[in-house]
C-alpha cells in the first residue's frame, strides 16, 4: 500500500532549530527595543517618578512585551492571537493623550493605568465589528496604508542614525553617528549580498554586533549601566496603587485603541501578504483581541496599551523568516529581560545610531512591500485609483512635513491628526468607497488570497 509523504509545512508554522530561533528572535528584540522603552520613559519622566520607578516601568514594558507576543504569535485558544510572525509594543498613539492625564493631579499613573484597563475591555469587545470591516481593504487601499507605514517608520529610523530621537536633542546629527549609522547599513548590505543561508537571514543581528563593537572601541558605547543592574527583579500588578477609573480618560484611550486598531489591520494585511499566508476576517478579529488583553495586561501590570510593531514587519520582509516560532523566541527573550534587569540593560545600551543604520533599510522595506502592492493596481481601467493613492498620501504626509498644521484643532483630536498613517487609512476607505463603492470592497478578500498567493510564490 502507498503512502504519500505529509506536506511541508507552511514557513510561518516552520519550528526551526534552537540556535537559530535564539539568534533570530534576539535580532526581533534589538530592532524593536528602542521604541518598546521609549513610551515609559516618556510616561515616567511625565509623571515625574524617581529613577527606581521608572526603571521598574520599563522593565514592567519588556515583560508585558514578551508575554502578548507570545499570546500574538503562537496563539491562546481558537479566538485569540493571530498566529504570524508578530512583536508586540507599546503603543505611540496613547502618549499625547496619558502625557495630559499625568499632568492632571486628579489622575496620575493610577488614573492612567484605570484608562488602560478600560480600552484594553473596549477593544476586547469591539475587535469582531472591526474584524468585518476586511472588504473595505483592498489592493488600493492596503498598499497606501503599508507605504505610509513604511514613509512613518523612516522618519524614525533617520532620527536614529542622527544618534537622537529629536532635532533638539544634544548630539543629533553628529557625523560620527551619521558615520556609524552608514557604516552598519553598508555592512548589512553586504551580507545580505555576498552571503548564503542562515548568516544572510541574521545580517540585520549581524550589522547591529558589528556596529556595537566599532561603536565601543572608539568609546561611543559604555556598559556601566549593566555593571550597576540587578540581577532579578520581580514585576507585579498594581505596583502604583489600585486603579483610578475615570469616565473622560477610559473615553480618550478607548478613542485612541479603535486607532491603534485600524494601524494594526494594516500592519496584519502586510504580514499576510509578506508571508503568503492569506489575512481573514476571522484572522482579524483574533489578532485585534490581543490588542485588547494585552492593553489590559498591561493596565494590570503597570504599562500602556499595546499593538503590533511595524518595524518587525520590516525585519519580516529584509529576512525572508517567515516563522511565527521566532517571534515567540523573541517573546521569551523580553520576558528574561524584564526579569533580570540585566539583560534589559545590556540591550539598552546599544546607541541609537547604530539600530538607525538598520532601521533605514527594514523601514524602506516597508515601504517598499506597499509599492509592490500598489503596483498590482489597475490604474489604467480605474483611474479613479489614482487620486485615491495621491490624496491619502498627501494627507498621511501633513504630520511628517508640517506638524503644526492642525496645531489649531481641538486637543482632544490630537491622536487621529498626528497619526500620518490614520489620516492616510481614513482618507483611502473614504475616497475609496466614494470612487469604487462598497462592491469593489466586496472584492477585497479574494484580491488578498491572490496577492498573498503572489507573495508565496515569489518568496
Amino acid at each position: 500500500m502507498m503512502t504519500t509523504a505529509a506536506s511541508p509545512p507552511h514557513p510561518v508554522d516552520d519550528i526551526l532549530p534552537l540556535p537559530k530561533l535564539a539568534m533570530l528572535g534576539l535580532q526581533h528584540v534589538l530592532v524593536m527595543y528602542a521604541g518598546a522603552v521609549a513610551v515609559p520613559l516618556i510616561i515616567g519622566r511625565a509623571l515625574k517618578l524617581s529613577p527606581e520607578q521608572v526603571a521598574f516601568l520599563v522593565n514592567a514594558d519588556l515583560f508585558c512585551c514578551g508575554i502578548v507576543t507570545l499570546i500574538q504569535s503562537l496563539g491562546m485558544g481558537r479566538h485569540i492571537g493571530i498566529r504570524l510572525p508578530v512583536m508586540m509594543g507599546v503603543t505611540f498613539a496613547a502618549v499625547s493623550p496619558m502625557m495630559a492625564m499625568a499632568g492632571d493631579p486628579e489622575l496620575g499613573a493610577r488614573g492612567i493605568f484605570g484608562a488602560v484597563i478600560a480600552a484594553g475591555i473596549f477593544t476586547m469587545l469591539v475587535a469582531p465589528f472591526i474584524g468585518r470591516l476586511l472588504p473595505l481593504f483592498p489592493p488600493i487601499v492596503t498598499g497606501t496604508i503599508i507605504l505610509m507605514i513604511g514613509i512613518s517608520l523612516m522618519r524614525v529610523g533617520v532620527n536614529w542614525a542622527a544618534g537622537a530621537p529629536a532635532s533638539s536633542l544634544p548630539g543629533y546629527g553628529d557625523l560620527t553617528h551619521l558615520a556609524m549609522a552608514a557604516f552598519v547599513m553598508m555592512v548589512i548590505l553586504l551580507i545580505t549580498r555576498c552571503a548564503r543561508g542562515f548568516l544572510s537571514n541574521v545580517s540585520v543581528l549581524v550589522g547591529i554586533v558589528i556596529g556595537c563593537a566599532v561603536a565601543f572601541g572608539i568609546g561611543k558605547m559604555s556598559f556601566a549601566k549593566v555593571a550597576t543592574a540587578d540581577w532579578f527583579g520581580l514585576i507585579y500588578p498594581f505596583a502604583f496603587g489600585v486603579p483610578k477609573f475615570d469616565l473622560i480618560a477610559a473615553l480618550t484611550m478607548s478613542l485612541v485603541m479603535i486607532v491603534v486598531m485600524i494601524e494594526s489591520s494594516g500592519m496584519f494585511l502586510a504580514l499576510g501578504d509578506i508571508t503568503g499566508r492569506a489575512v481573514k476576517r476571522d484572522d482579524l478579529t483574533r489578532g485585534l483581541r490581543v490588542d485588547g488583553l494585552g492593553t489590559l495586561i498591561g493596565g494590570l501590570f503597570n504599562t500602556f496599551p499595546y499593538t503590533s510593531f511595524s518595524q518587525n514587519v520590516g525585519l519580516v520582509g529584509v529576512t525572508g523568516i517567515r516563522s511565527r516560532y521566532v517571534c515567540a523566541a523573541g517573546g521569551l527573550l523580553m520576558i528574561l529581560m524584564g526579569l533580570v534587569p540585566k539583560l534589559g540593560a545590556l540591550v539598552e545600551s546599544v546607541p541609537l545610531f547604530v539600530l538607525g543604520g538598520a532601521g533605514i533599510v527594514m523601514f524602506g522595506m516597508v515601504a517598499a512591500t506597499g509599492i509592490r502592492i500598489l503596483s498590482a493596481v489597475d490604474y489604467t481601467a480605474n483611474r479613479h485609483n489614482l487620486y485615491i493613492l495621491a490624496v491619502s498620501t498627501g494627507f498621511g504626509l501633513i504630520p511628517l512635513v508640517a506638524p503644526d498644521f492642525f496645531r489649531n484643532m481641538p486637543k482632544e483630536l490630537a491622536p487621529l491628526l498626528h497619526s500620518g498613517i490614520l489620516l492616510s487609512a481614513i482618507s483611502a476607505l473614504a475616497l475609496n468607497l466614494f470612487f469604487n463603492g462598497w462592491r469593489a470592497g466586496d472584492e477585497a478578500e479574494e484580491e488578498m488570497k491572490h496577492a498573498a498567493a503572489q507573495s508565496e510564490g515569489g518568496h
